[in-house]
């Protein structure tokens, strides 16, 4: 089989340019003592940022509700994609209650109203890949 020059080039380049961008990449890892816990501005609700930006645009962060802390009914703009770390997170979504514990997952998309509830005396901690900026918007009674 005989592979014209031209064509032969064009994969060659493929190669090279797929290579250095591998390379060039290096794997996130971030240790839990080294989690920098913020203020969400919501009693209750602290952050923990590991990759991107909240404010700014698609991020992976860690968020905690303290023990017994219930939000108001409210959506996120961005899709986002939740798994439970710890305590016992209890979600009212589309007319449902759902009893999150640890291990547990959850996406939210089209902006899907809900209300959130920390059951127990552990705090709920959960890893959220947002697809977007990260808001929160309360919804109309």
């Amino acid at each position: 089989m005989r592979v014209k020059r031209g064509t032969m080039l064009v994969a060659v380049a493929v190669l090279v340019a797929w290579g250095r961008s591998g390379a060039a990449e290096l794997p996130v890892a971030t240790p839990k003592a080294s989690l920098k816990w913020a203020e969400a501005g919501i009693p209750g609700v602290k952050t923990a940022v590991v990759q991107g930006d909240m404010a700014k645009g698609p991020s992976h962060f860690y968020l905690s509700y303290a023990a017994g802390f219930v939000s108001p009914r409210h959506h996120h703009t961005p899709d986002h994609y939740v798994t439970t770390v710890s305590g016992t997170l209890v979600l009212v979504a589309g007319g449902q209650e759902h009893r999150l514990t640890p291990g547990s997952y959850f996406a939210f998309t089209d902006r899907m109203p809900h209300v959130a509830r920390c059951e127990g005396s552990e705090a709920c901690v959960m890893f959220i890949d947002a697809r977007g900026p990260w808001d929160v918007v309360p919804e109309k009674p």
